[in-house]
């Protein structure tokens, strides 16, 4: 019987080679077949392939520079308990195996459930308040219904959807632009760990591998890829939350946004792609609306409660004052002067007011005498 060394070798040795990125990979292996069939071609086989570099043919042909490195990299792989997925494997996903560019070979920690329907949640890593409970909300709700939320683990609106996917009883899955032994942003290795308890972590790269920016881009297309929609929560109208969201649509995926306020620079990617056609989303029931058959959950009719911003929590007891503030508030931070203008009661009783809220857990106060709701 092969061992996994064995089997993953050839697909080591070829990453290695000068030359070799993830189109070139790919490219090789719809020609050949797979990588053992690529790495034994003659020159003058190789030379017909699109685009490749006579160094690249070169360091096909004569392999011995790159093995040493390619057996360290894979035993430490499979010393870490990573698990290795490559384009040929039945458990590689689906709906990432049919995108243009593909990735020949991922490493994983965690449980990949290939069966599982993915959406994306992506959008702005410094999000507003507004972003995050909503981007938390959508992915809680999603995940309830059945789908893997995808994200890319940044900070923002990633996280709050992988924390919404596990604060459900769903899965989520992180795809890194980074290596798997390199966790970024660092502040996000205990959701590194809650993630590889509850679904999967995903990298092309190398365990090792620093988060350079050009990453990303090209993270994100994996991102698009395992997912049957992408949904843009906050995004400003250069981010690369619009180049999944554009990825998405070339893969014939569906797109979905958040609208948000028009005096924000947050939302001007996101009314960019509701122009461009993008599905508007308030709640889960307009993304299950779409895409409900993949999951086998009937799309629930009328305005969920969740969207509910104003709507205080049934368990407490609010006087007339409270639910009249709480009529005020709303997902974006009000300054508290706003607040007792529009109220027209004494600031006094304003301030003894939103500090009840706050430790009641119903609105959220910010640096500068700002106030949101929850």
């Amino acid at each position: 019987m092969i061992s996994d060394a064995d089997k993953y070798l050839p697909w080591f040795i070829l990453r290695e080679v000068p030359g070799v990125g993830h189109q070139m990979y790919v490219r090789l292996l719809r020609a050949f077949g797979g990588p053992e069939q690529v790495l034994s071609a003659d020159s003058d086989t190789l030379v017909n392939i699109p685009g490749i570099h006579h160094k690249t043919i070169a360091g096909i042909r004569h392999l011995k520079p790159w093995m040493a490195a390619a057996k360290k990299e894979l035993q430490k792989t499979l010393d870490q308990g990573f698990s290795i997925l490559t384009i040929h494997d039945e458990r590689f996903p689906v709906f990432l195996k049919n995108i243009p560019d593909p990735p020949a070979l991922l490493t994983c920690s965690g449980v990949w459930e290939p069966d599982i329907p993915c959406i994306a949640i992506v959008g702005s890593r410094a999000a507003s308040s507004y972003g995050i409970s909503t981007a938390r909300r959508l992915a809680f709700k999603l995940a309830e219904k059945g789908f893997c939320i995808v994200s890319g683990m940044a900070r923002g609106i990633d996280t709050a959807a992988h924390e919404g996917a596990l604060d459900s009883t769903g899965k989520t899955i992180a795809v890194l632009g980074s290596g798997l032994n390199n966790i970024y942003p660092r502040e996000n290795k205990t959701l590194f760990h809650k993630i590889q308890e509850r679904g999967a972590v995903f990298s092309e790269f190398k365990l090792d591998t620093d988060p350079f920016p050009y990453h990303f881009p090209v993270r994100n297309r994996i991102i698009a890829g395992l997912s049957c929609g992408t949904i843009v929560v906050e995004a400003a109208r250069k981010s690369g939350s619009l180049i999944t969201a554009r990825l998405a649509a070339e893969y014939n995926r569906e797109v979905f946004a958040v609208p948000g306020s028009i005096a924000s620079q947050k939302s001007q990617g996101t009314h960019f792609l509701l122009k461009q056609g993008a599905k508007l989303v308030e709640n889960e029931t307009d993304v299950m609306e779409e895409l409900s058959h993949l999951v086998h959950v009937e799309p629930a009719s009328g305005i969920s409660c969740e969207n509910d911003f104003v709507k205080p929590d049934a368990s407490l007891e609010l006087d007339c004052d409270k639910k009249h503030i709480l009529q005020i508030l709303d997902a974006y931070p009000q300054h508290i002067d706003q607040i007792i203008e529009i109220s027209r009661m004494p600031s006094d009783a304003v301030s003894a007011i939103l500090l009840e809220l706050e430790l009641m857990g119903q609105i959220t106060h910010h640096p500068g005498n700002y106030f949101s709701l929850s």
